[in-house]
C-alpha cells in the first residue's frame, strides 16, 4: 500500500480497534496532523550569516594582518566582525520564531471507541478504522464515513464557504456521497453521529488541499530580485577593480601584502553588502511593527509588496462577514421589524413570532441560526413575559428530509395544554399550517423579497394540544402561521471604512464567494463594494475562455458560487493582466488562491491552519481594517527604503573614492578595513533604523499604487545619491590635501587620515538628517524617528571619541590625537557637507522619493 493511500475504513469489530492495532496503523500512516512549515535551524542560520561575502572579506583581512605581524589589529578586527555577525543572526532568528505563537490544533480531542470502551484521546492519535463518536459542538477530527446519524448537521464553511450547516445521514440510508461523510476540520452544529475514520492527516480532504499548495511555487518579490541583481553586478565590478588595484599597488610599490590589503579594502568599499542588510532590517522591523497592530508577517517581503497591490480579492464568509449568523428581519402580516443598531424597540405584534422562534430552538444551541435566534430573543424580549426559562420540554419532532421543519413541545407550569413551536423552511411551515394557495403565495412573495436582500429565511408557527398522548407526526397539530425570521451573516463593522480607504488608495476590491448571488450582492452593498455591475457565477466562469474572462475582469466586482479552483484561476487571471493581487480568506478552500496571490492574507482567529500556512500575512484578530494598516506600512516601507538607499549610495561614493585616490595620487593607504567596518557597524545598520521609522507622507494613502514595474533602484535614487556623495568626496579630498600640506612632516599622513575620517563620520550623520525628509528644508527631529536618530548621533560620537582617546584603538585605526582646534575644523567641514546635501535636495526637489 502506498503511503498516500488510505487504509480500509472498516473497523475490525463493533467495539472499535484495539490499542495494538491502532499503534500499528499510526506507525504506518503517521499522526493525524497536517505538515507545517519548519523554521531554519540555529546552525543553518549561523552558517548563512557567516558565509556573507563581507564577513569573508573581513576574515581575509584579518589573516593578512596576522601575516604582517599585526596580531592585535587582526584580533580587534575579528572582534568587530563577530559583533556584526551577532546582530545579523539575532535579527534573522527573531524573524524565524515569529510564527510559533500561532501554532494550535484545530481538533485537540476526539471521542473514540477503543477495545469496546469509549475514550477521549488526542486527535493526532486517530488512525484509519477508528470508530469516532460525534456530538453537537465537536470539531470533526478526521475524514469519517458516517454509519449512524440522529438529526446530524455539520458546518462545512471552512471547506465550502457556505455558512449554512449541511444535513448528514448514515451511509446505509443515503448510499454513497458527501451526505454520508464528515470532513476533517468541520463543526457539528446539531445532533449526534457515529462513524469510521476513512482518512487522516494529509490524506484527508483538508490535507489534500494543503498538499495542492506544494504545486504552487513561491516567487521572490521584485525588490528581492532587484537587490540580488544589483549586489551581483556591483560585486562583480568591485572585485575586478579590487584585483586591478592590488596588482597595480604591488607592481608600483613592491609591497604585495599591502597591495592585497588595499584590494580587499576597495572590495569592501564597493561591495553593496548594506543592501541586503538594509532590506532585512526594514522588512524585519516592518514585520515587528505590524505584529503590534495584530498582523503577523509569515513572508516578510510581502509587507513591501502589499504597498503596490492594485487588486484585493476577498472571500465573503469570515472575511467581509463575521461568520456568525444574526437575526436581521422579522415579518408578519401585521408588522415588519428591521434590526439595526439604531432600531426602536420590537413591536408588540412581533413578540409572539420571536417568542415561538426561540421556543422552536434548542436552549443549548450549536446551530448558528438557532444561536442567533436565541440571542435575538434575549435582547429584544428582555423584560417581557415572552421568555420562558421555567417551561419544561416535553418532546420534539426533528428535522427530516421529508419535512424540513422541526417542532418542540413545551409544558407551561400554569397551563394544562401543551404548547408547540415550529420553525423551518417557509414552504414546510406553510404546509404544516395547511394554508391555502393565496396565503401561501403571499408568504412565498415575501420570502423572495427577503432572499433578494441576502437573508436566510425561516418560517415560524404555533399550536396548542391537549394533554392526551402526542401524535406521531407534526402534521397532526393544528398550527397557526406566525411569520418569517430573516437571518444573515453580518458584515464586520470595520469593513465599509476599510473598503472606502482601499478605494481612495486606488486599490480595487473584488469579492469571490461560494455563496448565492443574491447574498453576495446584499453583502457587497452593505460593505460598500460596487454591487451595481455584473455578477459572474461559478457556472458562467467555467464556460468562459481565458480571453473572455480577461475581458470580464475589468467590469466585474462580484464572483458568486465559485469553487476553490476557480478562485485560483481568478487570481492568476488578475496576475496575467498585470495587477499585483492580494487575496484574503480564512477557510481551507481559500488556501490555494492565498498561496498563488502575490500577497495572501489569512484570518488568524477563525482561519484554518492550512490557510495560515498558505498566506503571507495573517490578521491575528480577524480585523479587516488591519489590512489597510498593512497596505499603509507597505507603502511606507518602500518610500523609506528608497531614502535609505540614497544614503547608502551617497555614503559609498566617498569611501570608494578615498580607497582609489591613494593609488592614483601616490598617497599612503587612507582607509583600511577597520575604518569601513566602523562605518558599517555604526552608520549603515543604524541609519536603516532611522529611515525605517520615518512616518508615511500624509497624502500617501490618497495616491494610486506605484507601478508594478517600478524599480527600487532607478535613476532618481542613483542621481540623488551620486550628487550627494560626489560633493562629500570632493570636500574630503580637499581636506586631506590641506592637512597634509599644513601638518608637521612626521605625522601629517596619520593626522590627515584622522581628520578626514572624523569629517566622514560626522558627514554621514548629516547625510542621514538631510535624507530623512525630502519635502522640507530641514527634517524635524521628532517622533520615533527623531529619538532613534538622537541615540545614533550620541552613540557614534561616543564611539568615535573612544577611538580617538584610547591609544590602542587609535593605533588600530592609524590615528593620532587631534587638537581641539582641529576637531572644531572637522566639525565645520561636516557643516559644509550638510549645506551641500540640503542644496542637492533643493535642486532635485522635483524628483521625490516615493
Amino acid at each position: 500500500m502506498s503511503p498516500g493511500a488510505p487504509a480500509s475504513a472498516s473497523p475490525p469489530a463493533t467495539g472499535g480497534l484495539s490499542d495494538g492495532e491502532a499503534a500499528l496503523r499510526r506507525q504506518r500512516d503517521g499522526p493525524n496532523e497536517l505538515p507545517v512549515s519548519r523554521p531554519r535551524g540555529v546552525l543553518r542560520l549561523a552558517r548563512e550569516v557567516a558565509s556573507e561575502p563581507m564577513f569573508l572579506l573581513l576574515a581575509a583581512c584579518g589573516a593578512i594582518y596576522m601575516m604582517l605581524g599585526d596580531a592585535w589589529e587582526a584580533l580587534m578586527l575579528l572582534g568587530f566582525v563577530f559583533v556584526v555577525m551577532g546582530i545579523s543572526f539575532f535579527q534573522q532568528r527573531r524573524s524565524e520564531r515569529a510564527l510559533d505563537a500561532l501554532r494550535d490544533l484545530s481538533s485537540p480531542q476526539a471521542q473514540v471507541l477503543r477495545d469496546e470502551a469509549v475514550r477521549r484521546i488526542a486527535a493526532r492519535e486517530l488512525v484509519v478504522g477508528d470508530v469516532v463518536l460525534l456530538a453537537e459542538g465537536d470539531r470533526v477530527p478526521a475524514d469519517i464515513d458516517i454509519v449512524e446519524a440522529a438529526n446530524l448537521a455539520i458546518d462545512e464553511s471552512l471547506l465550502t464557504g457556505e455558512s449554512v450547516p449541511v444535513a448528514k445521514e448514515a451511509a446505509s440510508s443515503s448510499g454513497a456521497g458527501d451526505a454520508c461523510r464528515a470532513f476533517s476540520g468541520t463543526l457539528v452544529t446539531r445532533g449526534t453521529g457515529r462513524g469510521c475514520v476513512s482518512a487522516t492527516g494529509e490524506r484527508s480532504a483538508l490535507g489534500r488541499i494543503g498538499q495542492s499548495l506544494a504545486g504552487i511555487a513561491g516567487e521572490s518579490t521584485p525588490i528581492q530580485q532587484q537587490t540580488r541583481g544589483v549586489v551581483r553586478q556591483v560585486a562583480t565590478v568591485g572585485l575586478a577593480l579590487a584585483a586591478v588595484l592590488a596588482v597595480a599597488y604591488g607592481i608600483t610599490r613592491g609591497d604585495w601584502l599591502h597591495g592585497v590589503l588595499a584590494g580587499l579594502t576597495l572590495a569592501m568599499a564597493i561591495l553593496p553588502e548594506e543592501l541586503p542588510l538594509v532590506l532585512t532590517l526594514f522588512l524585519g522591523l516592518g514585520a515587528w511593527r505590524l505584529a503590534r497592530e495584530k498582523v503577523l508577517a509569515r513572508s516578510i517581503p510581502a509587507i513591501e509588496r502589499l504597498g503596490a497591490a492594485t487588486v484585493l480579492c476577498v472571500d465573503k464568509t469570515g472575511t467581509l462577514t463575521a461568520n456568525q449568523m444574526t437575526v436581521r428581519r422579522l415579518w408578519s402580516a401585521a408588522a415588519v421589524y428591521d434590526r439595526r443598531p439604531s432600531a426602536p424597540a420590537l413591536q408588540e405584534e412581533l413578540h409572539g413570532l420571536l417568542e415561538y422562534a426561540v421556543l422552536a430552538s434548542h436552549r443549548r444551541a450549536f446551530d448558528p441560526m438557532e444561536s442567533a435566534i436565541t440571542a435575538a430573543g434575549q435582547q429584544l424580549l428582555a423584560g417581557t413575559e415572552h421568555l420562558h426559562a421555567e417551561w419544561t420540554l416535553v418532546d420534539d419532532y426533528p428535522l427530516s428530509p421529508e419535512m424540513l421543519a422541526m417542532s418542540r413541545v413545551w409544558q407551561s407550569p400554569d397551563q394544562r395544554d401543551r404548547l408547540i413551536a415550529a420553525k423551518g423552511a417557509p414552504e414546510a411551515i406553510v404546509d404544516l399550517c395547511h394554508m391555502d394557495a393565496g396565503q401561501g403565495a403571499q408568504v412565498a412573495a415575501q420570502v423572495r423579497v427577503m432572499a433578494r436582500d441576502g437573508l436566510r429565511v425561516l418560517g415560524v408557527a404555533q399550536a396548542t394540544f391537549g394533554a392526551a398522548p402526542l401524535p406521531g407526526i407534526q402534521h397532526d397539530f393544528d398550527f397557526r402561521f406566525l411569520g418569517l425570521v430573516g437571518l444573515e451573516d453580518p458584515v464586520r463593522p470595520e469593513v465599509p471604512q476599510a473598503i472606502a480607504e482601499c478605494r481612495q488608495a486606488g486599490i480595487r476590491v473584488v469579492m469571490m464567494t461560494g455563496d448565492h448571488s443574491a447574498t453576495a450582492i446584499s453583502v457587497a452593498r452593505q460593505a460598500g463594494l460596487d454591487a451595481d455591475g455584473a455578477v459572474v457565477t461559478g457556472v458562467e466562469l467555467a464556460e468562459l475562455s481565458d480571453e473572455a474572462l480577461a475581458a470580464r475582469l475589468a467590469e466585474t466586482h462580484i464572483f458568486s458560487r465559485v469553487q476553490p479552483d476557480q478562485k485560483l484561476r481568478l487570481v492568476r487571471a488578475f496576475d496575467a493582466r498585470g495587477d499585483v493581487v492580494a487575496m484574503t480568506g480564512d477557510g481551507v478552500n481559500d488556501a490555494p488562491a492565498l498561496k498563488a496571490a502575490h500577497i495572501g492574507v489569512a484570518m488568524g482567529a477563525r482561519g484554518t491552519e492550512v490557510a495560515r500556512e498558505a498566506a503571507a500575512l495573517v490578521l491575528l484578530n480577524d480585523d479587516f481594517a488591519s489590512l489597510v494598516t498593512a497596505v499603509r506600512y507597505g507603502r511606507r516601507v518602500f518610500a523609506n527604503l528608497r531614502k535609505a538607499l540614497v544614503f547608502v549610495v551617497a555614503a559609498h561614493v566617498p569611501i570608494v573614492g578615498l580607497s582609489i585616490a591613494p593609488l592614483l595620487l601616490g598617497w599612503p593607504l587612507l582607509l583600511m578595513p577597520v575604518h569601513i567596518l566602523f562605518l558599517q557597524l555604526i552608520i549603515d545598520p543604524a541609519c536603516s533604523v532611522v529611515f525605517e521609522a520615518q512616518p508615511l507622507e500624509p497624502d500617501a494613502m490618497k495616491r494610486p499604487p506605484r507601478r508594478a514595474d517600478q524599480r527600487l533602484f532607478d535613476q532618481a535614487v542613483l542621481v540623488r545619491g551620486l550628487w550627494q556623495g560626489a560633493g562629500l568626496l570632493a570636500l574630503l579630498v580637499a581636506l586631506y590635501v590641506g592637512v597634509r600640506l599644513l601638518a608637521p612632516e612626521g605625522e601629517r599622513d596619520d593626522l590627515a587620515r584622522t581628520l578626514t575620517f572624523v569629517v566622514l563620520v560626522l558627514s554621514n550623520l548629516a547625510l542621514i538628517q538631510a535624507n530623512r525628509s525630502w519635502g522640507r528644508g530641514v527634517a524635524r527631529v521628532d517622533g520615533e524617528s527623531g529619538r532613534e536618530f538622537r541615540w545614533i548621533v550620541l552613540a557614534t560620537i561616543a564611539l568615535l571619541g573612544v577611538v580617538l582617546a584610547v591609544p590602542a584603538l587609535g593605533r588600530l585605526f592609524s590615528f593620532v590625537q587631534p587638537s581641539p582646534i582641529l576637531l572644531l575644523a572637522a566639525l565645520g567641514g561636516s557643516a559644509l557637507s550638510w549645506m551641500w546635501f540640503e542644496g542637492v535636495k533643493w535642486g532635485l526637489r522635483g524628483r521625490p522619493v516615493r
